[in-house]
């Protein structure tokens, strides 16, 4: 019997989700959405970041990432400078980077990440 923890499960969805010594966390997004796309980057990776130690992993454990922007002619290359400072080195998972429309108006970026969980 294969075990699936889901944790901070809504109607909707759930925070994150282990199986099989894998974190599938929920797309993040920046607290305060009122901020430029350098400062909601760093917000959106803080919160990463602790879903993660939450579930077991870190930064340096993740798989894949799927980042979405609003607007990717003018915030690549800015949210790149937060996301190269923020991944430990040797580490950068597997990455897309997609513009999108997002839930709402004030949003710049969301990020989606999986990682392994650290074993002992």
């Amino acid at each position: 019997m294969t075990l699936i923890s889901r944790n901070g499960t809504t109607a909707r969805a759930s925070k994150f989700v282990t199986h099989n010594g894998v974190v599938y966390l929920s797309g993040q997004v920046a607290e305060d959405p009122d901020g430029d796309i350098q400062a909601q980057t760093r917000s959106t990776l803080a919160r990463v970041e602790a879903i993660l130690a939450e579930a077991g992993s870190s930064p340096s454990h993740l798989l894949s990432a799927t980042i979405y922007l609003r607007d990717i002619d003018n915030h690549f290359a800015l949210m790149n400078e937060v996301w190269n400072d923020w991944i430990p080195d040797g580490d950068a998972p597997a990455r897309a980077c997609v513009e999108a429309h997002m839930a709402r108006p004030t949003l710049l970026v969301e990020i989606c990440v999986t990682a392994a969980v650290i074993s002992d």
